[in-house]
């Protein structure tokens, strides 16, 4: 009988070789059409490569191109052997794997690691003209505020006073509903003064990025239904308060994201009300119209909120093109927004054989970056993300698939009895080797340079909490881990940062627990847990390999996964175990000074021995050395 996987120690991965679009691997800096890049891969000494080739598509066709050994070793070490090949940048996506020829036959290498088999190109490396996200996302740290759960300027006495018709005024303290229609009523009446009050919080925990949802006057708390784009809420304190907010943040050094709804509006808005009134009206043509009831096209057959049609030249001028448009408005002076968010984007511009959205994010990007190009565009995208983002619009998405949903289903307490988002059935716990599978996977989807700026997530407003999903503070702090070390931008959604529950995306919209806060800590609040986030988001901002370093995954078991984060002058190890697993070895040459590693986050140690450095093997728990 053979022994139980899950007990054997797991063999580390450093004996393969590896690619990554990293400053290490690729000359850095955005290619323009011409440009000759040189790529390298770096492959273990002892491994018997005869040759290596590198396989590149121009205009569709594969290209051999022969790699040169260039006598580098990438990082001072003596047991590794590094080739360059040139890559012409012949079209906008140049996609790119590499060959090695070994004597028991030749491998592929691409962005989901190495193949004794033939491979398509769908994991293919790329290279890509179109510009990344502004330099500053690398660094940032993203705070999600949901802004009518956030903080009132006026305090927190009772139901907000003076609400809308539709409205259902709700008392701070009392939890929101988890589902029904009182969901989109429940006000509880934040605005965008009292988040102005809380900045001193965003700032304890180390973010430098707000992102708020929609600010728009709606028929509803979430406001994705917007009857207006001309002016911000009056409830959230009107145009002003936005002004007032961005000045705020921008004078502690911060940045401000908005959040537009480019697919639809509200069916209350007066476009819509226009077009229904006077099917003549030219905001008619902003919107798809049918024989059947209710007569027109709404977002998932919701007739609250009516889709727009970008085959329209008139949409476009009125949503994303040119400095009269609703994207370029709120970017300049006084709001100044530093970029969009965008809902949905995945549908905009898509109904039936329309297929705009590519256009319409090129649209969208180009009027940005004519106000500022230090702005970025992430989209919304639940799935597959890919094709959209090798296109040249959107920068970035909220990395639902390649990060929230594998972290989401490797940890997943599996008496909790949350379903996924959009999938109506009980979510299964994963394997460790289907988790990193589904992760390099979806980042092999994309360019680097759009990888590197993923917005990584645990959870948001659409989705269960953190804390609940993984059932106690140790397995949150193993996701916080992951989230501050991964490649990409991290976004916390506020009150994750202090434990806050919610086993929908609607429950989880709680309102933070300012008296819990104040305290230091409460029933509502655990302040460990506060201190967790704020502690690795410090690691982060200390560590330019977290920040901008490759990925190389080092061990995969069921229980636990380790991976390198490396620069040319630092080289970080993570450790992250959801429970005991047998612990593994690695080479003692990751410590290519001769040094011992500098722990940075945790409190096990990674053991120098004469076979190679020990990775502590309890859990749950989260690890991060500075090896060199």
């Amino acid at each position: 009988m053979s022994r139980d996987r899950t007990r054997q120690a797991p063999r580390h991965r450093l004996d393969r070789p590896h690619h990554d679009g990293s400053a290490l691997y690729v000359a850095p800096g955005t290619p323009t059409l011409g440009d000759v890049v040189p790529v390298r891969v770096r492959v273990p000494r002892d491994r018997p490569v005869d040759s290596v080739w590198l396989r590149v598509l121009r205009d569709g066709e594969p290209v051999m191109v022969a790699a040169r050994a260039d006598g580098g070793d990438g990082g001072g070490r003596g047991d590794e052997r590094w080739f360059t090949a040139d890559v012409a940048v012949h079209n906008p996506v140049t996609g790119y794997r590499w060959l090695l020829d070994e004597p028991g036959g030749a491998r592929w290498l691409n962005g989901t690691g190495l193949h004794a088999r033939d491979v398509t190109d769908a994991a293919d490396f790329r290279l890509s003209v179109h510009a990344p996200a502004p330099a500053w996302t690398s660094s940032s740290v993203v705070y999600q505020v949901f802004p009518d759960r956030f903080a009132r300027a006026d305090g927190y006495d009772g139901p907000p006073a003076g609400g809308p018709a539709w409205a259902e005024p709700m008392a701070w303290d009392v939890p929101p509903a988890a589902t029904g229609r009182s969901t989109g009523r429940q006000l509880y009446g934040g605005d965008l003064r009292g988040l102005v009050q809380r900045l001193d919080h965003l700032q304890r925990l180390g973010v430098d990025t707000v992102y708020l949802t929609p600010v728009f006057p709606a028929r509803s708390v979430h406001r994705y239904d917007a009857t207006s784009f001309d002016h911000v809420d009056p409830l959230l304190g009107g145009d002003q308060a936005l002004a007032d907010l961005s000045r705020a943040v921008h004078e502690r050094g911060m940045r401000l994201v908005g959040d537009l709804t480019t697919n639809h509006t509200g069916a209350g808005h007066d476009w819509f009300e226009a077009a229904r009134q006077d099917r003549s009206a030219p905001e008619a043509s902003l919107y798809y119209w049918t024989d059947t009831e209710p007569g027109y096209v709404g977002w998932l057959g919701h007739p609250s909120l009516p889709k727009l049609n970008y085959g329209a030249g008139s949409t476009f001028d009125r949503m994303v093109s040119g400095p009269g448009s609703v994207t370029a408005r709120w970017l300049r002076e006084p709001y100044a927004l530093d970029g969009w968010r965008v809902d949905v984007a995945n549908m905009t511009g898509r109904h039936g054989s329309d297929d705009l959205t590519h256009r319409v994010a090129r649209a969208m990007r180009a009027t940005m970056s004519a106000v500022s190009p230090e702005t970025v565009l992430v989209a919304e995208h639940f799935h597959d993300a890919g094709e959209d983002l090798r296109a040249g619009g959107w920068q970035a998405a909220m990395n639902y698939a390649g990060f929230a949903t594998p972290v989401g289903g490797w940890l997943v307490d599996p008496s909790s009895g949350l379903t996924m988002p959009g999938i109506p059935v009980p979510r299964p716990r994963r394997r460790g080797r289907a988790t990193v599978a589904a992760m390099r996977e979806a980042m092999a989807a994309v360019p680097w340079s759009v990888a590197a700026h993923q917005w990584n997530l645990l959870g948001s407003h659409d989705t269960p909490r953190i804390r609940t999903l993984a059932g106690s503070p140790a397995a949150v702090e193993v996701a916080a881990g992951l989230l501050f070390t991964y490649p990409g931008t991290p976004m916390v959604f506020a009150g994750d940062e202090g434990g806050l529950t919610g086993t929908t995306g609607e429950g989880a919209r709680v309102p933070m627990p300012w008296a819990d806060i104040d305290a230091g800590g409460g029933p509502r609040w655990d302040r460990g847990t506060f201190d967790v986030y704020r502690r690795l988001i410090e690691v982060r901002r200390g560590s330019r390999a977290l920040r901008e370093g490759g990925l190389r995954w080092v061990v995969v078991h069921d229980d636990a996964v380790a991976f390198l984060r490396e620069t040319a002058d630092e080289r970080v190890l993570v450790l992250a175990a959801r429970g005991r697993w047998p612990g593994a070895r690695l080479p003692r040459a990751l410590l290519a000074d001769g040094s011992g590693p500098e722990r940075l986050y945790g409190d096990g140690e990674l053991e120098v021995r004469r076979d190679g450095l020990a990775l502590p093997g309890y859990g749950p728990a989260v690890h991060v050395w500075r090896l060199s």
